[in-house]
């Protein structure tokens, strides 16, 4: 007999926050809502609460996110975080990961079940990745030593090669697009044990012929242009894609 999940609630940055998936409505979508829609349609309701909001750090997530999240008593949580503490000047995987083992343990102390997820290796996706490609290493086997000594539930999209493919990822290559968000859903809806799962979403996309060096340039100067150095400029002034920004489902309410 599958769980019956009553309360969830997601926190984390910009990746639960739903970027880039719209919703048709001049919002986002994203993995936790699919999820949460896949579990309201099994078992007819549930409530659902998002707090996450984009360019968070980890160590943000837990002080201004976990205190809000243990009090709505969720018995389902996801606990996403690291995106951005990996694109900082100064990294610390150990540290990283020891916010995150904080926040499944306080959640799984109240009585949730928490899962996240790994990230996998960006290089195939952004070419300047390959600079960050350690760090993401790095913070894999620290989430998994968070995980195991936790209890959080762990999918680990590191492992998956797919999980690597440039078509799951939208044209600023940090975020998924509504392909990726659906193998998303998908992935952690397998983890979870709800019916009628499959490991589809651990399946390779078609085979398609390589770019030319005239589409990968004209890719990689696009960009720079809408992407890259707008970013550069925000964090040269202090400023963050989440400034001012409030959660787009702060209350539980039925999905």
């Amino acid at each position: 007999m599958p769980i019956r999940y009553e309360r969830y609630v997601a926190i984390g940055d910009s990746t639960s926050e739903g970027l880039d998936d719209p919703d048709g409505s001049g919002g986002y979508r994203g993995w936790a809502n699919r999820l949460a829609e896949r579990i309201a349609r099994e078992q007819g309701s549930l409530l659902y609460a998002n707090l996450a909001i984009r360019g968070r750090t980890t160590r943000q997530i837990r002080d201004e996110q976990l205190e809000r999240a243990v009090a709505m008593r969720p018995d389902l949580a996801t606990v996403v975080g690291g995106t951005n503490d990996l694109l900082r000047r100064h990294f610390d995987a150990v540290q990283v990961a020891g916010d995150l083992e904080t926040m499944f343990r306080a959640l799984i102390g109240s009585g949730a079940t928490v899962i996240t997820f790994t990230l996998p290796d960006l290089s195939p996706v952004m070419p300047l990745a390959r600079m960050l490609r350690q760090r993401v290493l790095d913070l894999a086997v620290e989430v998994r030593g968070a995980c195991a000594r936790s209890g959080a539930i762990l999918c680990d999209f590191a492992q998956y090669p797919v999980a690597s493919d440039p078509r799951l990822w939208s044209d600023d290559r940090l975020h998924a697009n509504s392909a990726g968000h659906a193998r998303i859903a998908e992935a952690l809806a397998y983890h979870l044990g709800l019916p009628d799962t499959s490991l589809a979403w651990q399946e390779p996309l078609p085979e398609r012929p390589a770019p030319t060096i005239l589409d990968l340039a004209g890719a990689e100067l696009a960009w720079f242009r809408n992407h890259l150095a707008p970013w550069i400029w925000r964090h040269l002034n202090g400023r963050s894609s989440g400034d001012g920004r409030k959660e787009k489902r702060p209350d539980l309410l039925p999905v």
